[in-house]
C-alpha cells in the first residue's frame, strides 16, 4: 500500500526533504529517498512499503539477540523491504537491498499483524531483518495497536533514525536493539555509506526516553578489530548508556561483499569482551560462538551463574522474583518474562 509519509518538508521547486532518517535526504519530484521506499510525487512524499511484508517468524527473543529483555519469551518479528545502509555484508541484502517493486512480499494490515502476534503466544512483536526505520508509518501504527493488545514492542536498528522519528514512536516503542558497527567514520563511511555519530545520538537518546537498549557490535577482522578502537567504545557505552547496558560482540562469516575476510577468531572476541569488562561494563557477551560459555549472565557482583543459555534459548534462570543474584542480593538489570 502507498500512502503519505510523515514526518517530512515541503520545499521548492517541488522538492521534499524527509526527517525520518539522520540521510535526511532533499528528494526532487519523481524520485525516492536513499532507502529507496520514500518518493516524492509532485511535491509530496509517499512511503511505497506501509504494509509491505517480506519476512514473518516466531523467534526467540534471545535470536535479536535481546539477552536482558524478556528472557526466554518469544518475539513476532516482521521485515519489510529496504535499508538506509549499504552494509558490505549484509546478511538479509536480498531483502535490504533491493527495490520494493521486485519484491516478494505479501500486504499485511496493522491489525491483522498484532492480532497475529497476540495468536502465536509472543510476549512481544519486533520489527527487524532490515532497518524499521524506513518502515516507520506502518511500525507506529502496530506499535500502538501492539501496546493495547499488551505486548511489548522493539526495533532491531542501525540506529539511523532521527530525534524527531524516535520521539515521536517512543511512547509505543519499549526496546532499542541497536547496532553500534564500529567506532570511526571511517568505517560507516567505506562499509555502510553512513555517518557514526547519529548512531550514537539515538542509543543515548533512547535511553533517555526510557527505552531498553542494548549494543551489538560484529568484529570484522581488520575493519573494526582494533582493540583501541573497541575501548573507545566500550568507554563511551558506560560514559553514555550505563555500566548495566548488555553489550554482544558477535562473530564475523563472509557474506554477501565481504566474502574475501575471514571469520573473527575466539581470541579476538574474548580479547573484546575482556576489554569491556575492564572498562566497566557489567554484562558483555559473545555472539555466533555457542558452547563457549559466554553468553550465560553472571552476576557482577559475586560471580554467581544466573542464566545459562543454549542456542537461543534459556536453559536455567535462578534470578528470583525481584531480579536479584540468589546468592548475593544483587539487583540484576533485566526485564523479567513474569
Amino acid at each position: 500500500m502507498i500512502r503519505e509519509a510523515i514526518l517530512y518538508d515541503r520545499l521548492d521547486d517541488g522538492k521534499v526533504q524527509c526527517k525520518l532518517c539522520s540521510h535526511r535526504c532533499r528528494i526532487s519530484s519523481g524520485k525516492r529517498g536513499f532507502c529507496r521506499v520514500r518518493e516524492n510525487r509532485e511535491g509530496i512524499l509517499y512511503t511505497l512499503n506501509y504494509n509491505v511484508v517480506s519476512s514473518e517468524a516466531l523467534d526467540p527473543i534471545e535470536k535479536k539477540p535481546l539477552f536482558h529483555f524478556y528472557p526466554g519469551s518469544l518475539v513476532y518479528s516482521l521485515g519489510t523491504i529496504g535499508c538506509n545502509f549499504r552494509c558490505k555484508h549484509c546478511q538479509n541484502w536480498t531483502i535490504s537491498q533491493i527495490d520494493v517493486d521486485e519484491a516478494n512480499a505479501i500486504e499485511m494490515s496493522a491489525r491483522t499483524a498484532v492480532q497475529r502476534a497476540v495468536a502465536s503466544g509472543a510476549r512481544a512483536i519486533a520489527w527487524t531483518y532490515n532497518e524499521p526505520t524506513i518502515w516507520f508509518e506502518y511500525t507506529y501504527d502496530c506499535a500502538r495497536l501492539a501496546k493495547d493488545a499488551g505486548l511489548a514492542t522493539v526495533y532491531v536498528t542501525n540506529g539511523y533514525i532521527t530525534r524527531e522519528g524516535l520521539e515521536m514512536i517512543a511512547p509505543y516503542l519499549d526496546a532499542f536493539r541497536v547496532d553500534i558497527k564500529a567506532f570511526t567514520d571511517k568505517f560507516y563511511r567505506e562499509i555502510a555509506s553512513a555517518k557514526l555519530a547519529p548512531v550514537l545520538e539515538s542509543a543515548k537518546l533512547a535511553r533517555e526516553l526510557g527505552m531498553h537498549v542494548e549494543i551489538v557490535n560484529l568484529v570484522i577482522p581488520t575493519l573494526n578489530d582494533s582493540m583501541e578502537e573497541i575501548r573507545e567504545m566500550t568507554v563511551w557505552i558506560r560514559e553514555n548508556l550505563g555500566e548495566d547496558t548488555p553489550v554482544h560482540f558477535t562473530r564475523f562469516h563472509p557474506y554477501y561483499k565481504l566474502q574475501d575476510i575471514p571469520p573473527t577468531p575466539l581470541k579476538t572476541l574474548e580479547d573484546a569482551l575482556n576489554i569491556a569488562k575492564e572498562t566497566g561494563l557489567r554484562y558483555v557477551y559473545l555472539g555466533n560462538v555457542p558452547g563457549t560459555g559466554h553468553e550465560d549472565t553472571f552476576c557482577p557482583k559475586c560471580g554467581e551463574l544466573l542464566i545459562k543459555r543454549g542456542t537461543f534459548s534459556i536453559e536455567v534462570n535462578r534470578l528470583t522474583e525481584g531480579q536479584t543474584c540468589p546468592r548475593c542480593g544483587e539487583h540484576i538489570s533485566v526485564i523479567s518474562g513474569q
